[in-house]
């Protein structure tokens, strides 16, 4: 009872200014009070009313009046913050630029800004893309990529811009809905995250990256460990495109999770393939390989039960030996990963130790530059498409990836500000107040799947756009034409660096050849071992 009346408090203020509407109508009716309070206050219940009716605001629909509060604070608070107390891009981890942007192009609204650059151009660690006197034009900005090795059956044709990895559970029903729905609607893919395939995923019809992590939800045996026959019927849906193993994510690399048997609904443990009963729990590390070997292998045996879909890892960098280690095994072995994606320490979708979240991984930029790099020291990078993720919401963020060598980006916090997100932070409570990030029914009934939808396809389709127009400035017949060369940082009032100097491409196949070149990488590289993780007792 007590936590009924709790869940509901968000309503008092419609019910107080119901019951005020009455008493003032009555002292109206009776001793003759002004009338004008009667109009007040029941233009505010009103309004109420109206809050809890619209599908529109999901803030207003779960807290009808007060909501406004927001709105009315969002309308001011520029004025506030420029002369008392901070600048559009102060707020953290996401600004109220960032945020905003991804609102515009989402509601499809204007996305321009006049008056020039809020930012410090002269300032340490600004950082620009150079343009072509000579731009081109895009007729369609619908940028894919082809995933798929030469192992692999069913390559993909992968949006440039996809929805990173995201699990139902940690998303309410609604807003997994929204994001597939819109998925399918503006055709690219939705990774399922580490929790299985929902029915909702299912419902929505996009396209998806069915993700396995440590957990093996939804192929799983009952002791935890992975099951080739369940995984076989969850690979065989014409809507899974890729498989991903995840070995570590951005917030917190190195680091499992429990979620407790009190907070598993029924919907949640058909989509893992868990017990009500028992607290949920995603190990670690994986049980079904420990050594390089056995992850090429594990990446081989699921290519095979996918009937050759494409099948790849994601993981945050941490030891660059251990990444060095799996890419000799690949050489060992010949079994080449359709892709890997590089998830930066700058993520964080999930609750994380505050340490984890400050100081554990690898961020994008740099884990991208290693990846890339190492793949080329290798000599196999031209087999294997690379995809990050990390604080990418905008089309500058996607060109500034693909000049360092990705071939994709994915987001996840753009995607939940597409679909009504406020940076509440408040995801790990289930008082999410849009319903973006819980499983109450009632506040997850704020959010209308129907309006996001639409919202979700359009930021993709804007944002896109964007990209378009920024390769077509720097003069390029694709997006993927960017190189380091294009992007460059300011390092000091007098001193710019390239991303070519800064991040610079490493020669093709120099990690298998004979030489003393890149020292950093070829050191690490005689350390790696293809059989096992561990480091050598002494450095080699």
């Amino acid at each position: 009872m007590l936590r009924q009346i709790y869940e509901y408090q968000r309503y008092w203020v419609l019910a107080g200014m119901a019951a005020l509407t009455v008493i003032a109508l009555l002292c109206w009716a009776i001793d003759g009070w002004p009338f004008t309070l009667v109009v007040i206050t029941g233009g505010i219940t009103a309004l109420g009313v109206r809050d809890m009716m619209q599908t529109h605001h999901a803030v207003t629909r779960n807290y009808p009046i007060i909501g406004h509060m927001r709105f009315l604070f969002e309308k001011i608070r520029p004025e506030i913050r420029q002369y008392f107390v901070e600048s559009d891009q102060d707020e953290v981890p996401f600004s109220r630029e960032q945020r905003a942007l991804v609102y515009q192009r989402a509601k499809g609204a204007e996305d321009k800004r006049p008056f020039g650059t809020m930012r410090s151009v002269y300032e340490s660690g600004f950082a620009w893309l150079t343009h072509s006197i000579n731009p081109t034009h895009f007729e369609s900005t619908d940028f894919r990529v082809k995933i798929g090795g030469d192992n692999c059956k069913q390559p993909y044709d992968a949006s440039l811009f996809n929805i990173s990895a995201m699990s139902f559970g940690s998303l309410s029903a609604n807003a997994i809905s929204a994001l597939n729905k819109g998925a399918k609607l503006g055709g690219f893919a939705h990774d399922t995250g580490e929790g299985g395939i929902s029915k909702y995923h299912k419902e929505g019809g996009g396209d998806l990256i069915y993700e396995l992590g440590s957990g093996y939800f939804g192929c799983r045996n009952d002791d935890g460990t992975f099951n080739p026959e369940k995984f076989k019927e969850r690979a065989a849906l014409d809507q899974v495109k890729m498989i991903e193993i995840k070995l570590s994510q951005g917030a917190k690399p190195g680091h499992g999770g429990m979620l407790p048997a009190a907070k598993i609904t029924p919907e949640i443990a058909e989509a893992r393939d868990i017990p009500m009963d028992v607290d949920c729990v995603s190990p670690a590390t994986h049980s079904a390989f420990t050594t390089p070997m056995e992850l090429v292998q594990f990446i081989g045996q699921l290519r095979d039960l996918s009937d050759g879909k494409p099948v790849g890892f994601k993981l945050c960098i941490g030891h660059r030996r251990e990444f060095m280690c799996i890419v000799k095994a690949m050489l060992e072995t010949g079994i080449i990963p359709d892709f890997i994606v590089v998830d930066g320490a700058e993520g964080g979708t999930g609750a994380a130790p505050i340490e984890f979240s400050n100081h554990m991984g690898m961020p994008m930029v740099e884990g991208l530059t290693f990846v890339h790099n190492t793949l080329r020291g290798a000599g196999i990078r031209d087999q294997v498409k690379i995809g990050v993720a990390g604080k990418v919401t905008s089309a500058f963020h996607i060109a500034r990836a693909l000049a360092l060598g990705a071939d994709w980006c994915n987001a996840a916090r753009g995607y939940m500000f597409a679909i009504g997100c406020i940076q509440a932070q408040a995801c790990h409570t289930n008082h999410c107040p849009v319903g973006v990030t819980t499983q109450d029914p009632v506040r997850q009934k704020a959010l209308n799947v129907d309006d996001k939808t639409k919202r979700v396809a359009r930021y993709h389709k804007n944002t896109l756009k964007a990209l378009g127009e920024m390769a077509g400035a720097a003069g390029l017949e694709e997006p993927g034409g960017f190189l380091p060369y294009h992007f460059i940082t300011r390092e000091s009032d007098n001193q710019m660096t390239e991303g070519s100097d800064a991040f610079p491409y490493l020669p093709n196949g120099f990690l298998v050849e004979e030489g003393e070149d890149h020292i950093e990488y070829r050191q690490r590289w005689r350390r790696a071992d293809a059989h096992s993780f561990a480091p050598p007792h002494k450095p080699i």
